[in-house]
């Protein structure tokens, strides 16, 4: 899929950046936007990812410029992660990813898997 150059970030609750080519981020934003306004989850989802959303540039040698508000809220210093995730990428602090990843790792296995991934196999 193109995106002529054009992303859009936004925040994620896991306080890292998602990171969307355009045309990806229209579609996701259309879902957004069509949630019930009434639902105080959806408001809120819609609130952070629908408010927080940037258009950015790629930029002629690769790169982007992050507004000072996205580095905040993503508590990016000097190293970050760039992580693909299918349709979008995941922007981490260094530090903050290597905790979440760490927890992740070392989670309780017990915890019932959601019906949608008991089949799948890796």
């Amino acid at each position: 899929m193109c995106c002529n150059s054009q992303l859009v970030a936004t925040v994620d609750r896991d306080y890292c950046l998602l990171i969307y080519p355009f045309p990806e981020w229209e579609s996701i934003e259309q879902k957004l936007v069509a949630l019930p306004s009434l639902n105080p989850q959806a408001r809120r989802l819609q609130r952070l990812m629908v408010g927080y959303a940037t258009e950015l540039e790629i930029d002629g040698h690769g790169r982007i410029l992050l507004p000072v508000e996205l580095r905040e809220f993503a508590g990016l210093t000097k190293q970050a992660i760039l992580l693909g995730q299918g349709n979008k990428f995941e922007l981490w602090d260094e530090d903050s990813w290597n905790e979440k990843r760490d927890s992740w790792l070392n989670a309780d296995d017990d915890v019932d898997l959601p019906a949608e991934l008991e089949s799948l196999s890796l």
